[in-house]
């Protein structure tokens, strides 16, 4: 169990704790447990904008603690956002959008959805009033994690590779009950730090979640590593603009 655990962390983050050899099947049998990363990655960059926001301006806290949570995730979702983004753009059968979401250049469907979605994302997280910075960025991540884990319940495989034993492994055995462990931790986790504000923001990740599921089902005839890594992306700033929307009315 806590060879697995490390394996989950150290695919996850750039915490160095080392893969095994069979990393990517252990990761794959606990995705279930993707929202308790979040967890720590959201608690650290909690943490830094917490302490930041005594000495920075609102604005800088927000483009370098999201720089922290891109480092501390080794830029792997950032690149599936681009790849997505360009995947989306190109006119073309389904074989040749993952073709060009393969390619090493970042074309401007990919550069634009990624503009977008980091500075919304900075803003956001500019905007969060110091009392409850640690607590969203908690629970963007947590549900930036748990988007992933859906993804790969609802979706197919759009090809053989690395998202495939993800997919398998939440369409196999159990196949309900890894979903149940995975909100039930995220729900666990969510509710008490934000309430309200926690519910809403579930209830948004999920409604986005299944539209990404839709367009890369669409555009890709299933999932990819690559939208995984979009899910990833989008959700967290989609769950911190509905955090701030939540805070402000309820």
């Amino acid at each position: 169990m806590l060879r697995e655990i490390k394996n989950l962390v150290a695919f996850l983050t750039i915490v160095p704790l080392g893969m095994d050899q069979d990393y990517l099947r252990d990761t794959a049998k606990y995705m279930p447990l993707f929202p308790l990363v979040g967890v720590l990655t959201g608690s650290l960059a909690g943490l830094l904008a917490w302490l930041l926001s005594y000495v920075l301006p609102d604005l800088i806290i927000g483009v370098l603690t999201l720089g922290f949570i891109l480092l501390i995730t080794g830029l792997h979702h950032t690149d599936g956002l681009l790849d997505f983004g360009d995947g989306v753009m190109y006119q073309g059968p389904a074989e040749k959008k993952i073709e060009i979401m393969h390619d090493q250049q970042t074309g401007a469907g990919g550069l634009s959805l990624g503009l977008v979605t980091l500075l919304t994302t900075a803003f956001c997280i500019a905007e969060l009033k110091r009392s409850l910075i640690i607590q969203s960025l908690v629970v963007s991540e947590v549900l930036a994690k748990l988007a992933m884990v859906l993804g790969a319940w609802l979706g197919s495989s759009a090809h053989e590779g690395m998202n495939t034993p993800f997919v398998n492994s939440m369409h196999g055995e159990h196949r309900r009950l890894r979903l149940a462990v995975a909100f039930t931790i995220s729900l666990g986790i969510v509710l008490p730090l934000l309430r309200i504000a926690g519910f809403v923001a579930i209830v948004s990740a999920f409604i986005s979640s299944l539209i990404m599921v839709d367009v890369s089902q669409r555009h890709f005839r299933g999932v990819t590593g690559d939208v995984f890594g979009a899910m990833n992306e989008i959700i967290r700033m989609v769950s911190l603009i509905t955090i701030l929307v939540a805070v402000k009315w309820v």
